[in-house]
């Protein structure tokens, strides 16, 4: 009964070590052992690389002329235009799905008059200066034309406390404000291997980060592109059945000892 009893109480100890999460292992932007530091009040530049259209891209281009800013005024976009765009918005759908134009899988768009305009890997000011210079052709008056993306799309896969796909209606969006709008990460994802999953226009590659680390501020990463996934993966307590928290596992703790006392109860009598 000796030994069961000292099997029992080595395999509870040993499963009380799994149980816990370190902070380490979940606070956010680190000063990490062997790496430059990074003080609070440091300002710290970076170059967003200016991205380039894709296929499957969806591209609001909105065209004026002269005599559009007369009749209509600068915002010339009709109430229900408005009321349906904030209708997508609020539902997590593309704004610009039903109004924009997608690019093909050749890497076009096509517009009225116009006609099939190539858009693959270039920025949406060259778009813009591109519909621009060819509109010129069939009109006469100024021409002032906007092109945009309808926010940046992305979707949050595994440990999330809110996975799913998203639209965010800003230009630029860094992966922290990425992981905020999914809710967090729960305590038990491994937030120093995120995967992120990014569509370039030759493929896709797979990029490892470490959220743990200060020094991903500096990397190219930092800010996330339209199209990327983001997976977290679970750590290793899910699979020992260990609690998110403190309080969590002291519970399964005391649970686990009452039951090895009342096994080793029984075996004694």
């Amino acid at each position: 009964m000796r030994k069961l009893a000292s099997a029992l109480g080595i395999g509870l100890l040993f499963w009380a070590s799994m149980a816990c999460v370190s902070n380490e292992k979940i606070i956010y932007l680190q000063n990490l052992n062997d790496n430059q530091v990074i003080s609070e009040d440091e300002l710290i530049s970076y170059d967003i690389p200016e991205y380039k259209l894709q296929y499957n891209d969806i591209v609001d281009v909105n065209i004026q002329t002269e005599q559009d800013f007369l009749l209509n005024g600068f915002n010339n976009k009709t109430a229900a235009a408005n009321q349906q765009m904030q209708v997508a918005g609020q539902s997590g759908g593309d704004i610009y799905y039903m109004t924009g134009y997608t690019v093909d899988r050749n890497g076009n768009i096509r517009l009225p008059i116009v006609g099939e305009i190539q858009v693959q890997n270039k920025s949406l000011e060259e778009v813009r200066m591109q519909i621009e210079s060819q509109l010129k052709e069939y009109v006469k008056t100024e021409v002032y034309v906007k092109v945009k993306l309808g926010g940046i799309r992305y979707s949050a896969l595994g440990e999330f406390k809110r996975p799913g796909k998203f639209v965010v209606l800003q230009d630029r969006m860094t992966i922290f404000e990425a992981i905020a709008n999914a809710g967090d990460l729960t305590n038990i994802s491994k937030r120093d291997e995120i995967l992120l999953i990014r569509q370039y226009p030759e493929g896709t590659k797979l990029h490892r980060l470490n959220l743990n680390d200060r020094q991903l501020i500096r990397s190219p990463y930092y800010f996330i592109q339209p199209n990327d996934q983001i997976y977290a993966e679970p750590m290793k307590v899910r699979e020992v059945g260990a609690g998110e928290n403190a309080a969590q596992s002291l519970a399964l703790i005391i649970s686990a000892i009452t039951a090895a006392v009342l096994i080793i109860n029984v075996a004694t009598r």
